[in-house]
């Protein structure tokens, strides 16, 4: 699946900055970045209009990237699932749910829920010219740490969301997530080692619940990495003229790191596990070495040779991420 935004959100993007004076937002936009980081919330971020547009100008292309490399893998290892409804927690600007009716163009029901009222404008906007889902989504706001119960849905999506979740409020939030989700729930975080153990705690606790990891775990046992690394995965997109001055970047494209995790339901049909590939893969003269997650639950460092042919033409296809 393509990781640049579709036509039709490009172009509401390129509309709502007609006539915005870029130095302005990117102004903003560094401003935000740096409240992010300092583990400032939404609420105290995003104020205004313009603050919103400054985070969608820099970010939405990257968490849209993000979000459909996720939600592709889940069609994947789920081939028979087909939700009819998505509950978007944390919306923002609406970037899990334009991926999402790009994976299953058929999701007829969108709920998005958001604290940030600027926020829910913006989606709305960007929505207006997109397929009839988006375009009737429900904007309801709220925090998530106190919204609950949440409206039910087949898919729920939270991306880039508990990072702004005080820690001891994080379990109970994933397990209002988990409630709400009638088939499946997909979490995705920033690809740092912060964002690795949300995603961890959130595993311990889905696990704990009796949901199946669909991805990017090939087995229920404890993750091997602890201690020694942290699972993370990268997509690479294109940087627009506008994105590429908003950051202050010359290179044409950035590559976005995230952690995930995919959790079903028993019932919904699922690929049978394989090793994943946790690092880009090596190329070296005696072959292609792989860092795999393996069904065992160990970290297994493979050599493919070139001598085995049909084995070294697969490993050439393999990315960070892929299963094998």
């Amino acid at each position: 699946m393509s990781p640049d935004l579709p036509a039709p959100l490009r172009a509401a993007l390129d509309r709502a900055l007609e006539g915005v004076p870029r130095k302005g937002l990117a102004e903003r936009a560094a401003r935000t970045s740096e409240a992010y980081r300092a583990g400032k919330p939404s609420s105290g971020v995003i104020r205004e209009a313009d603050d919103a547009l400054a985070y969608a100008l820099t970010r939405l292309p990257a968490t849209y990237a993000a979000c459909a490399t996720v939600l592709a893998e889940a069609a994947r290892m789920a081939p028979g699932f087909a939700p009819k409804t998505l509950l978007d927690a944390g919306a923002g600007t609406g970037a899990a749910s334009w991926a999402a009716v790009q994976v299953w163009p058929r999701l007829a029901s969108l709920t998005w829920l958001d604290a940030s009222a600027p926020f829910l404008a913006l989606a709305a906007q960007l929505a207006a010219e997109g397929p009839a889902a988006l375009r009737g989504a429900l904007a309801q706001r709220g925090d998530l740490t106190s919204a609950g119960p949440w409206p039910r849905a087949d898919l729920v999506v939270a991306s880039y969301a508990l990072a702004e979740i005080a820690p001891d409020r994080q379990i109970s939030t994933i397990s209002e997530l988990w409630n709400a989700a009638e088939s499946a729930l997909a979490l995705i975080e920033p690809g740092t080692p912060a964002g690795y153990g949300r995603i961890l705690a959130a595993r311990t606790a889905l696990i704990a619940q009796g949901s199946t990891i669909l991805a990017p775990c090939p087995h229920h046992d404890a993750c091997p990495l602890v201690g020694e690394d942290w699972c993370h995965f990268s997509v690479r997109l294109p940087r627009s003229r506008d994105h590429r001055l908003a950051k202050g970047a010359e290179v044409p494209f950035e590559d976005e790191r995230f952690s995930y995790l995919i959790a079903a339901r028993p019932g919904v049909g699922a690929e049978p596990w394989r090793p994943r590939v946790l690092a880009p893969p090596r190329t070296a003269k005696p072959g292609i070495a792989l860092k795999l997650c393996g069904l065992d639950g160990r970290v297994e460092q493979r050599v493919v040779g070139k001598r085995d042919k049909a084995g070294y033409a697969v490993a050439r296809r393999l990315g960070w991420g892929d299963v094998v």
